[in-house]
């Protein structure tokens, strides 16, 4: 479920930027329209949630609805016996009802928490402060001040490489591991950043430096969605066992969400003020 909504994520971000475009809707008339057709999708979502069944694991383990939830497992997998799926949720119920949910308060207080909360933040935290929305958020920005030609087709291939590995990063997830995959993200990513950096430092000195900066930037998209981009959103739920998994996940969301708030914020901030000191120049 989660390799879908990562993928789903990163459709949306690529059919926003192609929506983007000059000879669509990115221009100074059209680009309300664009901001406003955000709420096409949530209209047709909407609609279609009148449409979709019950979750079978909520009318088996809330409402004790056995067979309404039988019914509609049939219906999800097409076949008419689903005794496995039923013992499962029925063993993850008794599960639940063993253990005490845990509040955010107990989850900070509890030393036996501790070093998976410390992993589940430090990992959210690494996604965010790799730097990979201030590329998102400004690559086009970048393209531009890197002296590409065609900036926003440059950012549309951001996209195309975020959503292709997404897919690479499905298939290697389980044969990889975790851990090594988000590792050989995160070094990736650097070895990408600091090409980046020579590429734009040398952008006035050296001839075709520009193509090096796109390759970087391409580079750090695909690392970043090899591992630091989806292992962190479901490392929290395999951390934690029943009692404490909702109140982890909503510290390391609201940690992830914060770190991505700032880096947006800050990063035009530093940008202008090495733009002030490349002006002076110190």
């Amino acid at each position: 479920p989660e390799g879908g909504v990562e993928g789903g994520k990163v459709i949306g971000i690529l059919i926003a930027q192609i929506f983007g475009l000059q000879a669509l809707l990115g221009t100074a008339n059209l680009w309300p329209l664009l901001l406003g057709f955000t709420a096409f999708p949530s209209l047709v979502q909407c609609g279609l949630l009148l449409c979709c069944p019950k979750s079978p694991r909520f009318l088996l383990i809330n409402c004790n609805e056995e067979e309404e939830a039988r019914t509609i497992l049939q219906k999800l997998w097409g076949v008419t016996d689903v005794d496995k799926d039923i013992q499962e949720m029925k063993e993850e119920s008794r599960k639940m009802s063993l253990e005490k949910r845990v509040t955010i308060a107990e989850l900070f207080r509890s030393p036996i928490y501790r070093q998976p909360l410390i992993i589940s933040v430090v990992i959210h935290l690494s996604q965010q402060f790799s730097g990979i929305n201030a590329v998102f958020y400004y690559s086009t920005d970048i393209f531009t001040k890197a002296e590409v030609s065609q900036p926003i087709y440059a950012t549309i291939g951001t996209g195309i490489v975020n959503t292709a590995f997404t897919v690479v990063s499905l298939f290697l997830v389980e044969k990889v591991g975790r851990r090594t995959l988000h590792l050989i993200g995160l070094a990736g990513m650097a070895v990408c950043a600091l090409l980046m950096t020579i590429a734009l430092g040398l952008l006035d000195k050296v001839p075709n430096m520009s193509y090096l900066s796109i390759v970087a930037i391409f580079g750090f998209v695909a690392f970043f969605e090899v591992g630091p981009g989806p292992i962190p959103w479901f490392i929290v739920a395999e951390l934690f066992s029943q009692g404490p998994r909702p109140a982890a996940v909503a510290v390391a969301g609201c940690s992830n969400w914060t770190a991505n708030f700032l880096v947006g914020m800050f990063f035009p901030l530093v940008e202008v003020r090495r733009g002030l000191t490349d002006t002076r120049g110190h």
